[in-house]
């Protein structure tokens, strides 16, 4: 008997992000010396108080089933976390929570797309938007968005891109793979346009409280003003600015008729999420902000470390990210039409990153996966001193090219 996969998997293409992480670990379990630029989550233990507060739930029992959308606590802990962080008043059952934000947002493509349905996406895009839109039965419509701009796109872009089929654009802020964070004059032109023509705005904001600068808390859809606030489905988590990437928890906020799908969806997949998880969770929003707020810092510091050794080497431009915990610099110049000490051409930036691990022990993410070709994408969601030896790596590497 032949084994026949089902044909929606033509559609989709492995995350990028998880098969670098893979490979760097393999070669680590190995013994080979590498340096990972390559995870996407905070290299800090989850803070005390909510490791405290999951291991109380076990105690007390806290080990069966809940409903499928979160716990009566989880829930209100959301609500009153976007009353304080939004100034933004919803219902308990304008949430749910899921297996972490990337759960929700699959869960909310699912429910929000018919055959043929558009999403607008700029690029460069975190790798699993796309293939989500696609395995929903969409079509993601992929609007540039340069680095010479800050990776942002104009009101302009969007109203272009629009067409009668499209129902939401994303936006990201700050922005996995660039740390580009949208100020409030270029997020209101882009609001507006979406209001304007009647589509919605899916706001994922994971890395909201890991911005740097003294510009203060980003600005999000839904502060501004009633009418975007209602337009707007929010997802957010606890993996990055809590370090709880394992704990694999993220939640949505949006209309009631949406929650409602996204909940049936959920009913016939996972179920609830981790009981357990939840109670530590509950901590995470309610608890001290101290250990988030040391997290933040070291992230800005390392933002400023990896960012100015990066532009020191010849041929790399790296714009200064303004949040979440990533550099993603333009080393076209550095590779394009050059060759490796053994002859080899690179004929683009995954061979490039395929070239600096086998040979320069160091794991980066090439642009391509994310949209945006020539560019890397390198996390400093690591130690200072891997930083500085990382770099170093990648600069020796790029300088044998001739």
């Amino acid at each position: 008997m032949s084994l026949r996969l089902a044909s929606r998997l033509e559609l989709v293409k492995p995350s990028i992000t998880l098969a670098v992480t893979t490979r760097a670990a393999q070669l680590r379990a190995q013994g080979v010396d590498v340096i990972s630029f390559g995870a996407g989550e905070p290299d800090f233990d989850t803070p005390t108080h909510i490791k405290d507060a999951a291991k109380a739930a076990l105690d007390k029992g806290m080990t069966k089933y809940t409903a499928i959308a979160g716990t009566p606590e989880l829930r209100n802990a959301i609500v009153a976390e976007m009353k304080k962080a939004h100034d933004l008043t919803v219902a308990p059952d304008q949430v749910i929570v899921s297996c972490g934000a990337k759960h929700s947002l699959y869960n909310l493509f699912q429910a929000l797309l018919s055959d043929g349905d558009e999403v607008i996406i700029p690029a460069p895009y975190w790798v699993s938007y796309p293939d989500m839109v696609l395995l929903a039965g969409g079509r993601p419509v992929i609007v540039p968005a340069p680095a010479e701009r800050g990776f942002l796109i104009t009101a302009a872009e969007l109203e272009a891109a629009i067409t009668p089929r499209t129902r939401a654009v994303v936006i990201n802020s700050p922005s996995n793979p660039t740390g580009a964070v949208y100020d409030r004059a270029a997020l209101a032109a882009v609001v507006d346009v979406a209001l304007a023509r009647g589509i919605l705005i899916i706001s994922d904001e994971i890395y909201r409280r890991l911005v740097y600068g003294n510009d203060g808390p980003v600005t999000s859809p839904v502060h501004l003003g009633p009418e975007a606030a209602r337009a707007t489905i929010l997802v957010d988590g606890f993996s990055k600015t809590y370090s709880m990437t394992g704990w694999r928890l993220g939640y949505t906020v949006g209309p009631r008729a949406l929650i409602e799908a996204m909940t049936t969806i959920q009913g016939q997949s996972t179920s609830n999420p981790t009981s357990i998880a939840q109670a530590g969770a509950v901590a995470a929003l309610t608890g001290p902000e101290e250990p988030i707020e040391k997290m933040r810092l070291e992230f800005a510091r390392r933002r400023d470390v990896m960012v100015d050794k990066l532009n020191a080497i010849p041929g790399v431009r790296c714009t200064r990210p303004g949040g979440a915990f990533y550099a993603f610099p333009d080393v076209s110049a550095a590779y394009q039409g050059k060759r490796t000490p053994d002859g080899d051409t690179l004929a683009d930036d995954a061979q490039l990153c395929d070239w600096l691990l086998a040979k320069h022990k160091v794991a980066c993410v090439p642009g391509t996966g994310f949209g945006a070709p020539g560019f890397v994408r390198l996390s400093y969601a690591t130690s200072l001193s891997a930083i500085t030896i990382g770099i170093a790596r990648i600069a020796a590497g790029l300088a044998e090219l001739t």
